[in-house]
């Protein structure tokens, strides 16, 4: 066992990545349908780490990985994240957020004179319950002692499995209706125009009387299929390709314009032909639908946008990312300029910008270094948490003139899954000997306080999400993993509620509640701190 021990401290790569196979191997054991997933990283790396003390890789590179995860998570959500912010559902998480932080935050300043505990320890544990490293630094960078690394070495381990228990719980107990977002797939329908009412009215007086979520292709008219115009004034028996993704939607337009006369259309590409083309052109990724021009002299139109498993009715706001799939009705003689405008590479489902990724981590964390002054508190820096603030606006914008900060989505997954995998290596290996070492002096007592902590932090966000303001499953398990804030924790809400909501909800929440914990801290420790 020694040379083993000896192995693992003088070879921290190789630790790793061993910790990273043995987490997940360990992550897809089920007991009764519950398993950690990637959360079993951190806890193979606990136990690694407490065998070799000496095995922990830099902890750059856990820093590294945390950087990935966030950017990734805040590129992918911003447009959710501050439309959430604005929303009566984003303001009741994030109220049901802070007060658990608030709850927990007592709880943990209750310990000082109910057990003697130590101001520093009780912070400690406050920021391991809450798995935030950029609030343990605040406590350091305030009160000048080792006593918070000891709390949160002890917490730690209690913040990510808790919440994973917790959240798996409430599943077991509410057996929640989570509805499975549909795949949405383009259907067709051709209509051949029969109600008098639209004969001889102009195509955008039809248009506006179109169901929601329907739209028209192209008309066929005199044996020919022609793109269709605001001008254009529609004639008995025109023939209408209707496109969307509800069949019953479909139904309705047929029943209010005419009658369903399938082939009439699709059987005659002489003059429109349909083309499914990869968009990986930098001159039209990034840029909303609305701002695209197509080169002079062809006249083409956008029937959908296939992006990841779901097919996108096109409209003027939604913008062309990386590997999006764009279907066209164009000319066959213009099929080859359209590739090339395009660029039509599947290259594009993994093409990353690494200038954008540079630039945008980089002014990330430069802003997390800048000092904010709040009265009677002092200065403090945001850390990690200005990163990811500022992909969440980079990605709302997607893009800034050359810039193109959006990612596919394969990439953007690959990318932010093994950020955080490392990061649960790194810190899991980094912890052991203080988790393991803090036991055997401290005892069952301070275990005990940290599982009270947590549970103040989850429970009161839980119930307040769930019973007060009646957020739905998921979102509350979104929710409350970026109140306790441990990616881990997002990565198993998003195995038992496999929707985005609990993606989104981590985005709204995180990035506020980061603040909210560094700011507690703060003021503790400038009101009580001797």
């Amino acid at each position: 066992m020694e040379q083993v021990r000896l192995l693992l401290e003088t070879q921290p790569l190789l630790t790793l990545f061993l910790t990273i196979a043995l987490g997940y191997l360990v992550g897809e054991i089920n007991i009764k349908g519950f398993s950690l997933g990637s959360g079993a990283v951190l806890f193979v790396g606990l136990v690694i780490g407490g065998f070799a003390p000496k095995a922990a890789p830099p902890a750059l590179i856990g820093t590294l990985g945390l950087l990935l995860f966030l950017y990734g998570v805040g590129i992918q959500y911003g447009a959710q994240f501050f439309k959430g912010m604005t929303t009566p559902e984003g303001l009741k998480a994030n109220a049901a957020a802070f007060l658990g932080v608030l709850g927990a935050g007592s709880v943990a300043l209750a310990l000082v004179p109910l057990f003697g505990v130590r101001l520093d320890q009780a912070l400690g544990m406050f920021a391991g319950s809450g798995t935030s490293t950029a609030t343990l630094q605040a406590i350091i960078a305030a009160l000048k002692s080792d006593g918070a690394a000891v709390g949160y070495s002890v917490a730690y381990p209690f913040g990510v499995a808790g919440p994973i228990l917790c959240i798996y719980a409430l599943k077991a107990i509410l057996n929640p209706k989570i509805e499975q977002p549909a795949n949405q797939v383009l259907e067709v329908a051709e209509i051949a125009l029969k109600n008098s009412e639209f004969v001889g009215k102009r195509f955008s007086e039809l248009s506006a009387k179109l169901p929601a979520g329907v739209a028209i292709a192209a008309i066929r008219r005199e044996h020919h299929n022609r793109l269709p115009s605001d001008s254009l004034v529609l004639q008995d028996d025109d023939v209408l390709m209707a496109t969307g993704t509800n069949p019953e939607q479909l139904k309705q337009a047929a029943a209010l314009f005419g009658e369903l006369q399938p082939g009439r259309m699709t059987h005659h590409r002489e003059d429109l032909d349909y083309q499914r083309l990869f968009a990986s052109s930098k001159a039209v990724v990034g840029l909303a639908l609305g701002d695209i021009r197509f080169p002079v002299g062809i006249e083409a139109s956008i029937v959908h946008i296939r992006r990841g498993d779901a097919d996108l009715l096109p409209n003027p706001e939604l913008t062309l990312e990386f590997g999006d799939r764009v279907g066209l009705l164009v000319a066959r003689k213009d099929t080859k300029a359209m590739r090339k405008f395009f660029g039509d590479s599947i290259k594009g489902t993994a093409e990353l910008s690494f200038i954008s990724i540079g630039m945008g981590a980089a002014l990330g964390l430069g802003l997390g270094l800048i000092p904010l002054t709040i009265p009677g508190v002092g200065k403090l820096t945001l850390g990690l948490a200005a990163l990811l603030l500022l992909a969440l606006y980079l990605g709302k914008v997607r893009r800034t003139g050359p810039f193109v900060w959006s990612m596919p989505l394969s990439a953007n997954l690959v990318l932010r899954n093994f950020g955080l995998t490392i990061f649960l290596a790194q810190v899991g290996i980094a912890s052991g000997p203080n988790f393991f070492a803090t036991i055997g002096t401290e005892g069952i007592a301070f275990l005990l306080y940290g599982a009270a902590i947590l549970l103040a932090l989850v429970l009161i966000t839980a119930a307040l999400a769930l019973w007060v303001f009646r957020l739905p499953f998921d979102t509350t398990a979104g929710v409350i993993s970026g109140a306790t804030g441990n990616p881990a924790i997002l990565a198993f809400a998003g195995r038992i509620a496999p929707t985005d909501k609990p993606d989104v909800g981590y985005a709204m929440i995180f990035p506020s509640m980061t603040v909210a914990k560094i700011l507690f801290v703060q003021i503790a420790a400038a009101l009580l701190g001797s």
